[in-house]
């Protein structure tokens, strides 16, 4: 029997929490990126300024505490978790896909963490499969039963192929994508799930109205393992796909390549400080993490303010070591790219 989307959320939460779930081959490749140490900052460490002003509103960290889950009690932990830490800390956060209330509004209390945090930037969450089904008012019922924000239409092609439930039906996304960002009045965000975003999708997203994209780049958590690993997935076809997708340097370049002025969120295998620097060096306006905050958010809200606290000071680290006082001067910061990455963007034809 197939399980029901509330009982997949449950199976997922308990997969990420207790199996190895990351990518085993690949990484972000952010590795491949080195910062320009410069020996005389001409600044105090303690005048860097983290702030940044995102879609119109202002965070104290240019930290997004990705979409990961709801639609189950368990989740509903989480998410409220999640949110106070957000509140406290002033980050930016997103629920997993609305899907599961949508099918039955009795779990919208499992995404509804305003009562929690009253001022956070919060993005709703809906995949592109379910915009045929859902559309317009469905988007909007779900971002207006969160206040939302903003509003994330996420693209999971790999875990939906490697899903033996999947939807593997992708003709006419465009279509339903472009309706769905002229009729809402929120900004849409278009978000992959782990395997990047090419220049070719990006030109699409940014041609549908999207005003935001978030890579969700390969070299961190692995969905088509999550689907291996709870026997919804083929194994002998599935296992190859374990590693598929654009690592997260790569996309940033990929995206940044097509245009410079679409908001860009860099996911995907981010761990720290150092790895947002390099990040926003390379395009990103906003580095956007699930699996730390998912993590601390198991032992509570005080290690989800912390985990935020030392990313934050991680990436003022590397701002002081290359001088750049605020993030706008760290966007400006020289850096050199090797290997495998470079590799890429030579092959690629990307330039930053």
């Amino acid at each position: 029997m197939t399980p029901g989307t509330s009982d997949r959320k449950l199976e997922h939460i308990r997969i990420v929490s207790k199996k190895n779930v990351q990518a085993k081959q690949k990484t972000n490749w952010l590795e491949y990126v080195d910062l320009v140490h410069n020996s005389i900052p001409e600044l105090n460490k303690n005048d860097i300024d983290l702030s940044i002003n995102f879609l119109g509103h202002k965070l104290d960290y240019p930290i997004l505490i990705s979409g990961m889950t709801g639609g189950h009690a368990v989740a509903q932990k989480i998410n409220e978790t999640l949110a106070k830490a957000a509140e406290k800390t002033n980050v930016a956060m997103g629920v997993g896909s609305q899907r599961a209330m949508l099918e039955n509004p009795e779990l919208a209390y499992t995404y509804q963490v305003r009562k929690f945090a009253r001022s956070i930037f919060l993005i709703g969450n809906l995949g592109i499969p379910q915009l045929e089904k859902y559309g317009t008012n469905g988007v909007k019922k779900a971002a207006n039963a969160i206040g939302a924000d903003a509003f994330a239409v996420h693209l999971n092609n790999l875990q939906e192929v490697v899903q033996r439930e999947g939807d593997v039906n992708a003709k006419n996304y465009f279509k339903y994508l472009k309706k769905i960002c002229s009729a809402v009045k929120i900004p849409v965000i278009a978000k992959e799930t782990g395997a990047g975003i090419s220049r070719e999708a990006a030109k699409l997203l940014i041609k549908a109205g999207v005003k935001a994209i978030d890579v969700g780049g390969a070299g961190g958590t692995s969905w088509s393992a999550v689907e291996i690993l709870r026997g919804r997935a083929n194994k002998s076809s599935s296992i190859a796909f374990w590693d598929w997708g654009i690592p997260t340097a790569a996309s940033i370049l990929e995206i940044r390549s097509v245009s410079e002025k679409i908001h860009l969120i860099a996911s995907g295998g981010l761990r720290n400080g150092l790895e947002a620097a390099k990040c926003i060096a390379l395009g990103a306006d906003l580095v956007g993490m699930a699996y730390p905050f998912f993590k601390a958010a198991e032992k509570g809200t005080p290690d989800v303010v912390k985990t935020i606290e030392e990313i934050g000071d991680g990436l003022r680290n590397a701002m002081f070591l290359v001088g750049a006082k605020n993030l706008k001067e760290l966007k400006k910061a020289n850096f050199v790219i090797n290997n495998n990455l470079l590799d890429w963007a030579l092959w690629r034809g990307l330039r930053k």
